[in-house]
């Protein structure tokens, strides 16, 4: 699967998108005149939402925890967090600070995450398709995340589409011999590290990147699932690894609107 192409991770400066509401297409269309083949479009969410109207004025919200609430699946009051620096919620089967919900270059708007994600990515690559006439293609969508136990933000994906999201190690064996028997690569979020570090995450004005010469990137039209157990992108949270942290924290249900 592996070959000696170096990974080529490209930045791409498009107009502001305005919230509440803009085009994001328009925007792609006047910067981006050529998207090659076995390419991948990497987006930032903040951009997708905008395009979505998934904005809401900060003046409209009397209590930004009430709309974290109503957004999030399951969430943690602020009172169980130190020092109270957020809500801990799982939106979308992401554990997420806040459900993803964003002030940061937002003009005076809370922008919740995009709704759909993966949906809104095979939105995005049937449009990339037919607009650029390019065969291969993989859309990722991408937000910031924060890593227990370090300090600052890496870049994960959100939803993704046009590739199969894992590279499948198991049964082949390691440098000594040794066989693998739980390994996968995570396609989509390795790449949307790159992305996001690339993009930056200030005023770069760069919502967009080209990632080309991907190793490992098996491009689909079609999703497709394995038949080995256990070989699902999205987990379960009683399956997941970190169940044990989870369990007995007191999770609350999603607030209705």
């Amino acid at each position: 699967m592996h070959n000696n192409a170096i990974m080529i991770v490209t930045p791409i400066k498009i107009r502001v998108l305005i919230p509440p509401q803009d085009d994001l297409l328009s925007a792609v269309r006047q910067s981006v005149k050529k998207i090659p083949e076995k390419s991948i479009l990497v987006v930032t969410s903040k951009v997708v939402s905008i395009w979505q109207g998934r904005c809401v004025p900060i003046s409209q919200v009397p209590h930004k925890d009430e709309l974290i609430a109503r957004e999030a699946d399951v969430y943690l009051p602020r009172s169980v967090v130190p020092n109270a620096w957020c809500m801990h919620t799982i939106k979308d089967n992401v554990l997420i600070p806040s459900a993803g919900i964003d002030e940061s270059n937002a003009a005076k708007h809370y922008i919740l995450w995009p709704k759909n994600p993966n949906q809104v990515a095979k939105e995005l690559w049937t449009w990339v398709r037919k607009t650029y006439h390019v065969h291969q293609l993989g859309i990722i969508i991408t937000d910031s995340h924060s890593i227990p136990l370090r300090r600052g933000v890496v870049g994960i994906s959100l939803g993704h589409y046009g590739f199969l999201p894992l590279h499948d190690y198991r049964g082949t064996a390691d440098l000594f011999g040794r066989k693998l028997t739980s390994t996968l690569a995570n396609i989509p979020d390795s790449l949307a590290a790159a992305a996001v570090f690339t993009m930056g995450e200030g005023k770069e004005s760069t919502p967009l990147c080209l990632i080309e010469q991907a190793s490992s990137v098996v491009f689909v039209l079609h999703p497709s699932k394995s038949k080995k157990p256990y070989s699902s992108f999205h987990v379960s949270l009683q399956e997941d690894l970190y169940y044990p942290l989870f369990a007995k924290l007191p999770w609350k249900s999603k607030k209705k609107s």
